[in-house]
């Protein structure tokens, strides 16, 4: 059973930000899975991770880290999210400071949330 049950954070503009998870997502094999009008939720098997209009969005120190299925997956995630409006905040390499195997990818998001990609 999973320790994290969901994530959601609060977007000001719900359609720009469902284009930009839908181009991070979609390369680590995530789809939509629910669109209640104010909110839309991603997964593999179910979603679990949510955003929403319900509140103002307020991005600050959080980051948010999707796992990638190998270094193809982390670039591809990375270059879908840059061409849909995210911020290069780290291009895709190798992160030694933690692990010999770890490499990720960092953007923010439209509303400054800081996500992670990566694989290790």
């Amino acid at each position: 059973m999973p320790v994290i049950h969901h994530v959601s954070i609060d977007v000001s503009d719900l359609e720009r930000s469902a284009g930009f998870y839908d181009a991070v997502l979609a390369p680590l094999g995530w789809r939509r899975h629910t669109d209640f009008g104010l909110g839309i939720g991603w997964g593999i098997e179910r979603p679990w991770f949510f955003i929403s209009t319900r509140e103002p969005a307020r991005a600050g120190s959080e980051r948010v880290c999707f796992a990638g299925a190998g270094l193809a997956a982390v670039k591809a995630a990375w270059k879908g999210g840059i061409e849909a409006g995210g911020t290069d905040e780290g291009s895709p390499s190798q992160k030694a400071e933690y692990g010999p195997s770890y490499y990720s990818a960092y953007l923010l998001d439209p509303d400054g949330y800081r996500i992670e990609i990566a694989v290790g």
